[in-house]
């Protein structure tokens, strides 16, 4: 009998949740809404940038800085982060870092100056880059190695589900609002989070046997460590794959609504739409892709959807002019491929770092692929200046070339237990 109660437990669609048992799945809750908010307060600058740009009078360089800025700070956050979770906890950390987001998110509503803005924004990354780090590990923690990378993937589908979110508030509030406004009351809304503190607080914990492994462990938290022995090739590479995939990432995710609105002439309520069909088809890569990287490996699948990614990139910002149904439409499969390639983040990462220093790796690792890789949007706005942003765009596909070579370097890790 407790055989057949195992089994029923452990198979079928949603064993991967399941199986995460009552902890778990409170766990996941709070890392699913910490990492949409993450994403709801990000895109409200994409969204608002074209108002932004017109307001302070900046060129598309400087606004492009904007979120160059926040992806290098958020370096610095995650890293941070990633040592505080191998610190103090995964669920401390996490509250932490939904709090810094939220309350500096808001603070740009109220900048008076191109500068001031671009002084909040940076520090509303270092919130922005360690709630990645301290969610997806602390859901990585409760998993079974055979459901890893889908349960994972699923805390990144989020991500869609906060864009989805921001698009229906900036339809509304640009539609209500005049655009000198619009722009500010959209970064107010980015309080939601704290109403996400209080359950996180009240419901949410570290999985036990790993809080055990940590607190008998001389060496947690440490940057010198990951850079020692074996786990030296192991950062570098998963550091250079980061890179590759976030500065492909971001090129489409702060270029693309500029590009609609000033090459493609859409309207507000018709960017929406339009990036209804990526967001959609966002959700699905990310839930798609973890079901990818159980099945394929994670190597194997990282490579699929960074060739994928490139070439659809080219393709869409390579449609005439007048073909905006074809641009349409493409969006979803965009939107598939460069979200399904982050589903194996989580596990990949989790599965390559020891206990007491996994926050500390992947912390680092995948927030210096933001640094580097948000070098990118800024490249992207300089030379747009010249080419056209569709021109530029182009760019974004060189860095999910990158990703490709970076996995030379690292080993395959599907099933792996966490040590």
């Amino acid at each position: 009998m407790s055989t057949t109660s195992t089994t029923s437990t452990d198979e079928g669609r949603f064993a991967w949740f399941r199986t995460l048992g009552r902890n778990g799945k409170r766990a996941f809750i709070g890392a699913f809404g910490g990492y949409g908010l993450d994403s709801y307060d990000f895109q409200v600058l994409p969204l608002g940038l074209v108002a932004i740009t017109a307001y302070f009078g900046i060129s598309k360089g400087e606004a492009g800085l904007l979120t160059t800025v926040t992806l290098v700070v958020s370096a610095i956050g995650g890293a941070v982060a990633g040592i505080m979770a191998d610190r103090i906890g995964r669920v401390r950390t996490l509250m932490i870092t939904v709090v810094t987001y939220a309350v500096f998110t808001v603070l740009c509503g109220f900048a008076t100056s191109y500068e001031t803005l671009l002084v909040f924004r940076a520090l509303q990354g270092l919130g922005f880059g360690g709630e990645w780090a301290a969610g997806a590990i602390l859901v990585a923690e409760y998993c079974k190695p055979r459901y890893r990378g889908r349960t994972v993937a699923f805390i990144q589908s989020s991500w869609a589900v906060g864009w989805a979110l921001s698009v229906l508030v900036y339809t509304a509030v640009f539609e209500l609002f005049d655009p000198d406004v619009a722009w500010r009351v959209l970064f107010w809304t980015g309080a939601l989070p704290a109403v996400l503190i209080i359950y996180i607080r009240r419901t949410v914990q570290d999985a036990p046997q790993v809080t055990e492994k940590r607190a008998g462990s001389a060496r947690r938290g440490s940057f010198a460590a990951i850079f020692k022995g074996d786990l030296t090739r192991t950062t570098l590479f998963a550091s250079l794959l980061a890179t590759g995939v976030q500065g492909g990432y971001y090129t489409l995710a702060t270029w693309l609504p500029t590009y609609l609105k000033t090459e493609r002439g859409l309207t507000v309520i018709g960017t929406g739409g339009y990036l209804a069909f990526l967001i959609s088809g966002a959700f699905v890569g990310y839930v798609t892709g973890g079901y990818v990287t159980d099945w394929l490996g994670r190597k194997k699948t990282f490579a699929l959807f960074s060739v994928l990614s490139a070439g659809l990139i080219l393709l869409y910002t390579q449609i005439p002019s007048g073909a905006n149904t074809a641009v349409l439409f493409l969006g979803f499969p965009l939107g598939f491929c460069m979200s399904a390639i982050f589903s194996g983040f989580g596990s990949f990462l989790a599965e390559l770092y020891p206990t007491d220093l996994r926050g500390t790796g992947q912390g680092f690792t995948y927030n210096f692929g933001r640094a580097v890789g948000a070098l990118f949007p800024t490249l992207v706005g300089f030379m747009a200046e010249s080419m056209g942003v569709g021109g530029a765009m182009v760019f974004g596909a060189v860095a999910y070339g990158i990703a490709v070579l970076a996995l030379l370097g690292l080993p395959e890790t599907l099933g792996r237990e966490l040590a």
